[in-house]
């Protein structure tokens, strides 16, 4: 009686380690993408900048994360294409600094600092037009809630 009481030990045992080890692969796996992602959320940032360039209010909006873009509507009382025209978000230049936290982006330019997000359609804007205060938030002319 006790033999295959071992024998169904050793199998959740077995079947840990092995857990473990795919487990232990994902994440090593997901390191390698990290380059990447650095990449698409630094891309998805002259994207806004380009827009912004380009005064595109569709574009704009379109690369807002739906929170902002609905803060944004909600606060000017107007669609995102008629709100975001009157923000005051400055063009930022080159980029200096990507800084990744796990599907947050903090993309550091020479004139203005953006946040981003990873969705599932890409890195969408979640703050722009952001200011760093020493020992407090980032002061952001467009932010979600």
């Amino acid at each position: 009686m006790r033999e295959p009481h071992r024998n169904r030990m050793r199998k959740p045992h077995r079947i840990s380690t092995l857990t473990l080890l795919a487990l232990l692969g994902l994440v090593l796996s997901g390191c390698a993408s990290v380059g990447e992602r650095r990449s698409d959320a630094e891309r998805a940032a002259t994207g806004f900048e380009r827009l912004l360039r380009a005064d595109d209010p569709k574009g704009l909006c379109t690369a807002l994360a739906p929170e902002t873009r609905g803060e944004l509507e909600e606060s000017e009382r107007a669609s995102c294409e008629k709100a975001i025209s009157s923000q005051e978000i400055p063009l930022g230049g080159t980029t200096h600094r990507v800084d990744l936290y796990g599907r947050q982006a903090r993309i550091v330019l020479a004139g203005d600092t953006l946040f981003l997000s990873l969705f599932p359609d890409g890195w969408k804007v979640v703050a722009a037009g952001c200011t760093p205060r020493p020992g407090r938030p980032y002061q952001c002319t467009l932010q979600g809630g």
